[in-house]
Order: structure tokens, then C-alpha cells, then sequence
């Protein structure tokens, strides 16, 4: 039988992570930090766990194995692999300076697929700024140059933020989250980073986390980012919500929902739905009962279980394929 699966994610303590996901997303760990919770994965880094039901216990990875890839979707066809990773990630500190690389170059030298992205800025520190790109056209050589001499910085487009904003982050576009933001990040499947400049810190073995300069140079798109950092649409002619479409693209479709009191939603048998709260509690209602859902929780909604609702004021965001 197919329903709603409430999942557990995978925490992950990277050095510039903070507290908040465990004093206000509820996240229960033993962890000093939790930088980043991975709310929707099937990567072999970290893998969400079922949480209800008669799957409990179980990786999504395993029960879609067992149920079969129908409960995917038909979109999702064209993926050899599951298509999505959903994060909550807490930067307490700046993250490094880094850049993903797209699908030809990671498949080829990293045996999995590439890596774009999209940033949902749940909340921020006043006066908080990230790295987008770079604020103008450079050459390789300048780009190689003030890696070495650690004049990179220079040159980097430093943008301030506010909840709500909207990054795109395409394949190859230099980035990096700055302290005092938490992000809902919707991504491809990919855990392949190169890690550019990292402001000297030193790792949990006490040396210089290692960088990947070769291999950003040959990635990097050096020029400057183009697209708008605002939701692509706004929709606020319904009774009971508003909704804004976030970002959509060849591998995720995002929309972000600020209920009031009542949505209806369905998944037929093109895509599966993945739900992430930020805010509020929520009731989750379809056929075969209900479930709540509070702030912090995820829920992935299988391609074919039909109609359901959300029930409740809080603020959510939805992905699919």
C-alpha cells in the first residue's frame, strides 16, 4: 500500500554549521553542530529513513526498490538515478568558496552526475550576504592567478540577503552560503563539491581541509550571474494560501506555499511530491487517514497516491520532478 512517508534525515557536523537546526527544526542529535539535514536523499552519503508505517525503519532507497520506480513517476524515467536531494543547511560560518561541476565533467571524473541547484532563504542574520558568482568577467588565467595569491575574494559578487530570496545556482556558478543564513537547498543528486578557497581554516585533524583547484578551474563559468534572485512567480488569488513558484528546470520544479487554512494537492502518475516545513504545524489528510507534520519535518508523497490536503498556518515548500 502506498502513503505519505515521513522521513528522518541524516545530519551531517560540518565545521560552519551551527545550532538552530536542533533548537528550531527539531532535529534530535548528539551532534555539538549540525550544519546541514538532508531531508530528502538517496545518496550513498546519507540516506533518509522511513519513519512511519509499515516501512518504518527503511531507506526511502530501499522501499522505492521494493515498491519500484513507478512511485517516482513517469518524469522521473529519464533519471538513472533518484532524481533529488533536499537540504536544510545552518551556516553558523562562512562556507567555503566552492563550485559544482555539471553532468558531462562529473560523470566522467567522478563517476555521478553534476550538480545545479536552488537556495530558499528561510532566515537570516541582519546584514547577512552570500557569494554569487563573480561581479564581473574574468579570464581563466586572472581566475588561476587570484586563487594563488588569495586575492579570489576580490573579485567574488557579494549579495545581501533576506528571507525569501530565490539563488539559482547553475552547474559551474561559483557560490558560497555566508554566516548567519539558514537555506532550504532543492538539488540534483550529487555530493560532488570543489572546494575553491576556505579562508585558511583548519579540519577536525587539525590540517587545511584539502582544496580542488585543478578541477574548479576546468568547471567554473567566469562570468557573471544573470538570473534574478526572486521567486520566477507569485500567486496570491487563493482564499486559503498564498504560493510562489521558486525555481524549475530540467531536474526539480520547487513552489513555496504560505497556508492560511486549507490546500488540496495531488500526486498522479507523473511525479512524486516531497514536502519540507518551515514554519507552523501542519495536517497532512488523504484517503487512508492522516498525519501531522511540524516545523523542521519532511514527507515524501508518492507518484499515484491521488488527492490529499494540507491543513493548518505555517509555511512549506514542495518539489517534484
Amino acid at each position: 500500500m502506498l502513503y505519505p512517508l515521513k522521513l528522518t534525515a541524516p545530519l551531517k557536523d560540518y565545521i560552519w554549521g551551527g545550532t538552530a537546526l536542533k533548537t528550531k527544526y527539531n532535529k534530535k542529535s548528539n551532534l555539538e553542530k549540525v550544519a546541514e539535514s538532508w531531508e530528502l536523499s538517496c545518496h550513498k552519503d546519507g540516506q533518509s529513513l522511513i519513519a512511519n508505517g509499515v516501512a518504518s525503519g527503511m531507506t526511502l532507497a530501499s522501499y522505492i526498490e521494493q515498491q519500484g520506480k513507478k512511485i517516482l513517476g513517469s518524469n522521473a524515467d529519464r533519471f538513472t538515478y533518484f532524481p533529488l536531494l533536499i537540504k536544510l543547511i545552518d551556516a553558523k560560518d562562512n562556507l567555503s568558496v566552492q563550485v559544482h561541476p555539471e553532468n558531462e565533467y562529473a560523470l566522467h571524473v567522478e563517476g555521478e552526475y553534476g550538480k545545479t541547484e536552488m537556495w530558499y532563504i528561510v532566515d537570516c542574520e541582519p546584514g547577512a550576504e552570500l557569494l554569487y558568482g563573480f561581479k564581473n568577467e574574468i579570464s581563466k588565467a586572472e581566475f588561476q592567478q587570484r586563487i594563488e595569491d588569495n586575492t579570489l575574494l576580490e573579485v567574488c559578487n557579494n549579495v545581501p540577503v533576506k528571507k525569501g530570496d530565490v539563488f539559482f545556482i547553475d552547474a559551474g556558478t561559483l557560490h558560497a552560503i555566508g554566516k548567519g543564513i539558514l537555506v532550504a537547498e532543492i538539488q540534483q543528486n550529487s555530493n560532488t563539491t570543489y572546494r575553491i578557497y576556505d579562508y585558511g581554516r583548519l579540519g577536525n585533524g587539525g590540517k587545511p581541509r584539502d582544496l580542488h583547484v585543478q578541477k574548479a578551474l576546468d568547471v567554473t563559468n567566469l562570468s557573471r550571474p544573470t538570473k534574478p534572485t526572486t521567486p520566477e512567480a507569485e500567486m496570491h488569488f487563493f482564499a486559503d494560501y498564498d504560493m510562489k513558484l521558486l525555481a524549475h528546470c530540467e531536474y526539480f520544479t520547487v513552489y513555496h506555499f504560505d497556508l492560511i487554512k486549507k490546500c488540496n494537492l495531488k500526486t498522479d502518475m507523473n511525479t512524486f511530491h516531497s514536502i519540507l516545513v518551515l514554519e507552523g504545524g501542519l495536517t497532512l489528510c488523504y484517503e487512508e487517514g492522516k498525519m501531522v507534520l511540524n516545523k523542521g519535518e519532511s514527507v515524501f508523497i508518492p507518484a499515484g497516491l491521488g488527492e490529499y490536503s494540507l491543513q493548518g498556518k505555517g509555511e512549506f515548500i514542495l518539489s517534484m520532478v
